[in-house]
Order: C-alpha cells, then structure tokens, then sequence
C-alpha cells in the first residue's frame, strides 16, 4: 500500500503535542489494516526521517445515540512513531 493511503492524518492533541516535545514522538491516525513496519516505511518515505519506534493503538467506535437511535462511530488506528535521536521535528504547519 502507498505511504498517502496509510497516513491517514496526524493527531495534533494535547498529549500528542506533549509527546512531540518530550520524547520526539509523533501521533498519526493510520488506516486500520495497516501494521507496525508499513506504517515505518511509510513515515520514513513521507517525511525523510528515521523511525526509531512504533507503537499502535486500535479505537474502538463509540456508540452514539440521537433520541430513540442508535449508531456507532467507526473503528481507526492510531500510531506512535518516535523518531530516532538527531532527527529533524515533522512539523505539519510550516506555511503558515
């Protein structure tokens, strides 16, 4: 699978933005067949860094309610990607 079709968006949170600061990890939302070493290859290919780790997390849908109906939002992934040390910052606003 192409690097654009598994970066889906960053996660851009408060405790994303913590992490970024702190330890030089970077949080993704990631398409849900994707796995640990696609998700590398693809953020090395994207941002011409050295991915040091990965760590994914699967969301569950939270079921949501709208008075007598119910429905449920969609299952994603998401990805921690620390870069290895010495690496450049990602940073996703640089134009503006």
């Amino acid at each position: 699978m192409e690097p654009q079709r598994l970066i889906v968006r960053p996660l851009i949170t408060e405790k994303a933005t913590r992490l970024k600061e702190q330890s030089g990890t970077i949080c993704f939302e990631v398409a849900p067949s994707a796995n640990k070493i696609e998700i590398a290859r693809a953020v090395q290919k994207l941002f011409g860094v050295k991915v040091a780790d990965v760590r994914v997390a699967n969301r569950e849908g939270k079921l949501k309610r709208m008075g007598r109906f119910v429905g449920r939002r969609k299952a994603w992934k998401k990805a921690y990607v620390r870069l290895a040390p010495g690496e450049k910052p990602i940073e996703f606003f640089e134009g503006v």
